[in-house]
């Protein structure tokens, strides 16, 4: 078995790459090689596109990470043949036809109900207002803050995108449970994380589990870097 040391980080919607900073230093310093896609959460299409753009540059076995939104990224992108294992931390890991939208149509009872606005031209955001308490709870509030002031338009397309052949299918899983998180519930990310015979570990954070918690993810990381395919 080789260890992959390549790592691919896929952000999701309403942020960029830079929530990833803790994580890479850690891996960084551990001697992997990362990079960190900018996908621009226009479309699923267009996003899948940025990250195979990341593993073709890559020179050897990758483990592909997705937060979030990103978890929809990785499971169309995760097929390239440079990924040796997909980790999903608290995100969407949707099957073949599904996506975000179809994930999100029937919340489970009680889950709170992320504060997602839309522009005059349909582009979502999250509440200003309302972004630390649904997104980043666990994050001092200037950080939180930082995070609300620097979003980024997420395209409808995006969250409608499909996908085609999960890559969880073929690929060792891993999957980051936030117990805390208030975009995503909880229950539904564990349920995602069993379908797709995902490994699983839960840890009480926020939807920003991956800038709170950067340890926590770093470890699962290293844990899948090692994984064998199936």
């Amino acid at each position: 078995m080789v260890e992959a040391r390549n790592v691919v980080l896929v952000h999701g919607g309403f942020v960029d790459g830079s929530g990833w900073r803790g994580v890479y230093d850690l891996l960084r310093g551990e001697g992997y090689a990362v990079t960190v896609v900018q996908n621009p959460t226009l479309s699923l299409e267009g996003d899948v596109a940025a990250t195979r753009r990341a593993l073709d540059a890559q020179d050897g076995p990758s483990v592909l990470v997705g937060h979030s939104y990103g978890g929809a990224v990785i499971s169309e992108a995760g097929n390239h043949p440079n990924v040796s294992a997909l980790v999903y931390v608290a995100a969407f890991a949707p099957d073949k036809g599904e996506s975000v939208s179809t994930l999100i149509s029937d919340p489970p009872p009680g889950a709170p109900v992320p504060p997602i606005v839309s522009s005059p031209d349909g582009f979502l955001f999250l509440d200003h207002a309302k972004f630390a308490a649904a997104f980043a709870a666990d994050l001092p509030a200037d950080e939180a803050r930082f995070l609300a002031d620097s979003q980024v338009p997420w395209g409808p397309d995006a969250l409608s995108g499909a996908i085609s052949e999960p890559a969880w299918r073929s690929k060792p899983s891993f999957y980051l449970v936030a117990a805390d998180d208030h975009m995503i519930p909880p229950p539904a990310q564990r349920t995602m994380a069993e379908r797709a015979g995902a490994t699983v570990i839960e840890t009480a954070a926020s939807h920003a589990v991956y800038v709170s918690k950067p340890a926590e993810v770093a470890a699962l990381i290293k844990n899948a870097a090692t994984a064998s395919p199936s």
